[in-house]
């Protein structure tokens, strides 16, 4: 309900579709634009722009780096000394 009052219906839009890729990502914006308009930060409706701000933001944050691990096959020859 608060979410209707604080995002624009393409905003909105924009939002449902990340919903059914990734609803963990959807779910935290929520909670982050829910949080925000209750604290009295969201003046104006929230645009699409602004969404995608906003999501490109999470994403920096949110960003892992790929951890890449290299196991090497020991051949049976090999010493260990």
């Amino acid at each position: 309900m608060l979410l209707a009052r604080v995002l624009s219906s393409e905003a909105r839009e924009r939002l449902s579709r990340i919903a059914l890729v990734k609803p963990e990502k959807a779910r935290s914006v929520e909670d982050l634009l829910i949080r925000s308009a209750q604290m009295g930060q969201i003046t104006e409706k929230v645009s699409e722009e602004r969404l995608i701000a906003l999501l490109e933001q999470i994403n920096e944050q949110t960003q892992k780096a790929p951890k890449v691990t290299i196991q090497r096959r020991r051949s049976v020859l090999d010493d260990d000394d």
